[in-house]
């Protein structure tokens, strides 16, 4: 069961459109310390796999939430991977089978199986504008 987990989550992509951003609220978070690491995908074929992210974000922990802000995003179909990466960790570490080992996510609050959800699962039709996606972290 591997769950691919996006290395870095920073990378970058083709250009969007200014004033289109899609705020991903993480709650639940149960410390402050370390930060989330969010990926953005914007195809099946990606989705959620390392490095192959449309855009990525990486947001601090306050007060058991983080936002992670993805700017200049046009209009498409997107689903949201991200996980609890402590002071200076860029990868999710896995174990048996692939299972998270960090606190982990995806956007509409979609579960995981033999693997990783569908991309369908976890995406969202995005219109364009600003917009809001609040998840709830699962702690392996």
């Amino acid at each position: 069961m591997a769950v691919a987990v996006v290395t870095g989550l920073v990378g970058g992509a083709a250009e969007g459109q200014q004033g289109n951003t899609i705020n991903v609220v993480v709650g639940g978070i149960r410390d402050n310390t370390g930060s989330i690491r969010c990926g953005l995908f914007n195809s099946p074929s990606t989705f959620p796999k390392d490095g192959q992210e449309y855009k990525g974000a990486v947001a601090p922990i306050a007060n058991g939430q983080a936002t992670c802000t993805f700017a200049d995003v046009p209009p498409g179909t997107y689903a949201v991977a991200y996980f609890k990466a402590r002071p200076g960790q860029t990868k999710m570490e896995t174990g048996l089978f692939g299972m998270p080992q960090d606190p982990y996510g995806f956007s509409r609050n979609a579960t995981i199986g033999m693997g990783p959800p569908p991309f369908n699962s976890a995406a969202y039709a995005y219109p364009g504008g600003p917009t809001t996606w609040p998840v709830t972290i699962t702690y392996p």
